[in-house]
């Protein structure tokens, strides 16, 4: 760790070259992390020494916290950090104070409470139900066996918000087309009913009598609703590429995943009058609180029509 020329190293300076030695020598740690460590630790030497602190034995939480609001809140001289740099900044920092009281160098740890800022929630990526129909009309030419699969796997993500995961560990049992009804299998073996769309019923129907009885003669497909080029359940990485292949068709700008279609299947449910806990059951989401992150997306526009539209908005 560089200090000016002239001086003598300071004993929190001292420390915290040792720490970085340790990284380099002991840890193996990379030129890139090294040299983002050296400058988020200057910095809060830097910081410390405008307090007064220059031995790793005076740090206290407080110094910590108040370091981690400097870095918040910015200075004359340098902008705020967004909140995921803060973090990292202090990753920096809590590991520098937890190596030197395991070392014995100080005799407590002032950063451990000290808990890093929390991100602001990203918005999930859903895309217009212009956008969605475009891409459901775009799973394939004509009505093939791998098209008429394709059809049926993008109407049911899209119309029953399922993950990837529940979407190619569907078996035929799973389906109930006179219902209107699918059976999903979600994280920790929780098993929810979703309703299935007339859209979605048509599909599948489409493909299980047209489509999956020649891949299933390929192969010992077994169970599987959907099914690969040799018989075989269709994997998620295969599912990946039936989504990709239909949004470049569609001429979608941006990234479209499996994930796309169960947020923008949230996302219009919202938007269409449905109640949050409805979606949550839908989703099958443990809490709500993930559900209502949705409830954003919605507000996010509605200010926006409201911006573009009123004439006293701006």
């Amino acid at each position: 760790m560089s200090v000016d020329r002239g001086r003598a190293p300071s004993a929190i300076e001292r420390a915290a070259s040792t720490w970085l030695t340790h990284l380099d020598v002991e840890r193996g740690a990379s030129r890139h992390t090294l040299a983002a460590y050296r400058r988020d630790v200057r910095r809060y030497v830097d910081y410390l020494g405008t307090r007064g602190v220059d031995d790793p034995g005076q740090v206290r939480g407080e110094h910590v916290s108040g370091f981690l609001v400097d870095l918040r809140t910015g200075t004359e001289d340098r902008p705020p950090l967004a909140a995921t740099s803060a973090a990292r900044t202090l990753v920096a920092v809590r590991s520098l104070h937890r190596f030197l009281a395991l070392e014995g160098i100080t005799s407590d740890d002032p950063a451990a409470d000290v808990a890093p800022p929390r991100p602001p929630a990203r918005l999930p990526k859903a895309i217009s139900v212009d956008e969605v129909t475009r891409l459901l009309e775009a799973s394939g030419p004509g009505e093939t066996t791998t098209s008429l699969r394709d059809r049926a796997l993008l109407e049911v993500l899209y119309g029953t918000g399922a993950r990837i995961s529940e979407a190619v560990g569907l078996d035929l049992d799973d389906v109930d087309l006179d219902a209107g009804a699918v059976r999903l299998l979600g994280k920790g073996g929780k098993e929810r009913i979703v309703p299935l769309g007339r859209y979605a019923r048509e599909a599948v129907q489409a493909w299980l009598v047209r489509g999956r009885p020649s891949l299933a003669a390929k192969g010992a497909a077994g169970p599987a609703l959907f099914l690969g080029q040799r018989g075989a359940r269709l994997s998620r990485q295969s599912a990946w590429a039936v989504i990709r292949a239909a949004a470049q068709r569609a001429h979608l700008a941006g990234h479209v995943s499996p994930h796309t279609l169960r947020h923008s299947f949230a996302t219009h449910l919202l938007e269409g009058g449905a109640d949050v806990r409805v979606v949550q059951e839908l989703l099958g989401h443990a809490s709500v609180t993930t559900t209502q992150i949705y409830t954003m997306v919605t507000a996010q526009q509605l200010r926006e029509v409201y911006a573009q539209s009123h004439p006293r908005a701006r």
